[in-house]
């Protein structure tokens, strides 16, 4: 054992790392899982049902908030910041997911597949190493422990309401069709 690393910090750093897996995971099942229901309405909330950047930031929320739901049990006696860290760390997945993709297709001025896959990889991974880094550190506010999951709660159901009446928005545009919410 190195020192300055007990088993906390050990197991929080595997519970995060194997959290990127399954994130990455859940995220690439749900890009064609709308499909593959046969566009079943009780999916749709959940899972991709366009082309549009907001469609596929479901690939990182809804994986991490499962994730968010596995990990508590296990670790919220063991580590700092619960609440504060999933907070923010998905949080940051989905803001770095935005960011890296309108900057690359800014520059490009087009989007590119291997680039929307290495930013969905580079933003579950950035999300995780903050949480991570929460989980670890310093106690913070307990009070923006309790308020910070809010954020989980305001954020999913932003999902299921976009998912059927999406705002006119270029966020919410499918990028092949031009349409917005569901197909049909």
């Amino acid at each position: 054992m190195r020192p300055g690393i007990d088993a906390d910090t050990r197991s929080a750093a595997a519970w995060e790392g194997v959290g990127v897996l399954f994130i990455l995971g859940i995220g690439y099942i749900l890009h064609f899982l709308y499909g593959w229901s046969g566009e079943s309405p009780l999916v749709a909330p959940f899972a991709a049902v366009n082309e549009s950047v907001w469609e596929h930031l479901k690939l990182a929320f809804w994986p991490a908030a499962l994730w968010t739901l596995l990990e508590r049990s296990p670790m919220r006696n063991r580590i700092n910041n619960f609440g504060l860290a999933k907070a923010a760390g998905i949080s940051v997945m989905l803001l770095l997911m935005l960011g890296l993709f309108y900057s690359y297709t800014a520059i490009l001025g087009e989007n590119v597949l291997f680039l929307d896959i290495t930013t969905f990889v580079v933003a579950v991974c950035g999300g995780q190493y903050l949480s991570y880094r929460l989980l670890t550190g310093d106690e913070r506010s307990p009070v923006l422990n309790l308020i910070a999951p809010f954020a989980i709660v305001i954020l999913a159901v932003l999902f299921v309401v976009f998912t059927y009446a999406p705002p006119e928005a270029g966020l919410f545009r499918d990028a092949i069709t031009g349409r917005f919410g569901i197909p049909g």
